[in-house]
């Protein structure tokens, strides 16, 4: 199953208020308004139907370091063309996997994990191994992380 993504236009004012809500997502409706020389109803209005139209979506993200979970990789996976669908299935039930895409090139598959230590990796792996149609992966362990951002604006 893949994610649905809004044909929906946006417009300059929905992304000024995607841009304040990237930077602030507790940014109230009102301060936004004002930034932004409208009323709070349109700030509103506008959040709304870009929640329904699936163009925002609002989330609270955790540090996983907080968490106990220190060690992140990605997941280079070959498979059986034939059985991308089966194989994505039986990826989403694994707990650590927290995103899966299908790629050009050598590798059809790429899996993002996030676990707490190397054991818990090396089982992930073994457990993913044991996937059929599987024919092959590639592991790469994240060391530093520079960027990471949800601002696309």
């Amino acid at each position: 199953m893949s994610i649905t993504v809004s044909k929906e236009v946006i417009d300059e004012l929905d992304k000024k208020i995607i841009k304040f809500l990237s930077k602030n997502g507790r940014m109230s409706f009102a301060e936004i308004a004002s930034h932004l020389e409208v009323t709070e109803k349109t700030v509103r209005t506008r959040y709304n139907n870009m929640i329904e139209n699936n163009i925002i979506e609002v989330v609270g993200v955790v540090n996983p370091i907080t968490l106990g979970i220190k060690v992140g990789a990605i997941i280079q996976l070959k498979v059986v063309p034939q059985e991308i669908e089966q194989i994505v299935e039986q990826l989403q039930q694994v707990p650590v996997v927290r995103y899966i895409t299908t790629t050009s090139g050598d590798y059809q598959l790429l899996a993002q994990v996030n676990v707490r230590d190397y054991d818990e990796l090396n089982e992930t792996v073994k457990t993913i191994h044991r996937i059929p149609h599987i024919t092959s992966t590639n592991v790469l362990i994240q060391m530093d992380v520079f960027k990471n951002t949800f601002q696309y604006l």
